[in-house]
């Protein structure tokens, strides 16, 4: 699409983003640094998530659900997350050019902070929609869009960053990674399922320009014909440095070829309200422990921590926490009696991050998912 055809939103000014309450990046900042600790571009869905249902909906009935939730979501989802995490995020994406794009573009600049200089609302295109259903740990979701013209919104020559989260799909490359990658950003990838059923990494050309790939086990042992998820993390490396596997209720594993170290975490238990974007804020703990040059093991425990403490919130990217949280988590489990000294140990490593006094309440609280868009405004 022609540049005089697309609409530059305003921009706050300088100054008036959000600041996250911890910078774990803080010591290692330099005047050299490029502007962006994180790049991503992908699309935002305006998510609207139905939690509180005692199944799945049945054909031909009604279903009533306890709670609802409204939020940005899509790529929004791990934008916020690594923004909540103190990381300096800019995003590419197109937006609706209607009150759904209006509200997610305001969300992500205004309410958490996110650079969306290289994004774009495109006239007459509508916000693409999910509507997301949880019960029983688990959701189901459907959504309706359409897929914005091809120009939008990636930029040929992505913002200078220290890392980018790239999707990966079967036989899908995005000149941007190879670019990016070629000039010192670190790209960390995820995947989707193949819908095609041929699970051959070789139509994954841009896995070749990845630091780290990080499939859940399902996707890992189906890509590699491995039989066990530990296995095909280590399978995984032969194409990519860094291979994640995330093992669902038993944590994750992690192999590194470059060290020859591996590392397994269990997950923490917790009652989930909406799992709606812990993947996302999963990688987001893990990109943050990363880009920190912390231990892998304690990549893996801060990022499960992290994508534990989101599925006890409605919706997606509403839900990540912010380091108050995780603070307040690090307060509590230590006051607990009958806390397992190991199990604890395995968290140490917060004690060096997150100050006690950080469990007080957020100088600027966080957003949640809500039920509506948005409110009128009271009447004079």
């Amino acid at each position: 699409m022609p540049a005089d055809e697309r609409t530059h939103r305003h921009v706050p000014p300088e100054g008036s983003h959000r600041q996250s309450q911890v910078d774990p990046l803080a010591g290692l900042r330099t005047p050299q640094d490029p502007p962006w600790d994180v790049y991503l571009t992908g699309t935002v869905f305006l998510d609207v998530i139905f939690t509180g249902l005692d199944s799945a909906p049945v054909r031909g009935t009604e279903s009533w659900a306890r709670g609802m939730g409204s939020s940005p979501g899509g790529i929004a989802n791990m934008a916020t997350a690594l923004a909540r995490l103190g990381l300096r995020t800019s995003l590419a994406a197109a937006f609706g050019d209607d009150h759904y794009g209006d509200y997610c573009w305001d969300a992500l600049s205004r309410g958490e902070g996110i650079d969306l200089t290289p994004s774009r609302t495109v006239p007459g295109w509508h916000s693409p929609v999910t509507v997301s259903m949880a019960y029983e740990g688990e959701r189901t979701m459907v959504s309706h869009g359409h897929e914005p013209p091809p120009e939008e919104p990636s930029p040929d020559c992505p913002p200078g960053a220290r890392a980018a989260v790239a999707s990966l799909a079967p036989g899908v490359s995005a000149p941007w990674i190879a670019r990016a990658a070629a000039r010192g950003t670190r790209v960390f990838a995820d995947v989707g399922w193949d819908g095609t059923g041929a699970w051959d990494l070789a139509a994954l050309p841009d896995l070749a320009h990845c630091e780290a790939f990080l499939p859940n086990a399902e996707e890992a042992m189906r890509y590699t014909g491995a039989t066990c998820p530990r296995a095909a993390a280590h399978a995984l490396t032969e194409h990519v440095p860094l291979a994640v596997v995330t093992l669902g209720a038993d944590g994750a594993y992690a192999v590194d070829r470059r060290t020859g170290e591996s590392a397994e975490v269990p997950a923490i238990e917790v009652e989930a309200l909406d799992p709606t974007g812990a993947g996302d804020v999963f990688v987001a703990g893990f990109v943050t422990g990363t880009l920190a040059g912390w231990p892998l093991a304690d990549r893996l425990a801060f990022a499960g921590l992290t994508a534990a403490l989101s599925v006890q919130e409605f919706g997606g990217s509403l839900s990540a926490p912010g380091w108050c949280e995780i603070a307040t988590w690090w307060r509590e489990v230590r006051s607990l009696a009958d806390q397992d000294p190991a199990a604890l140990s395995r968290y140490a490593f917060l004690a060096g991050l997150v100050p006690d006094d950080l469990a007080s309440p957020a100088p600027w609280p966080l957003r949640r998912a809500v039920p509506t868009i948005g409110f009128r405004p009271p009447k004079p």
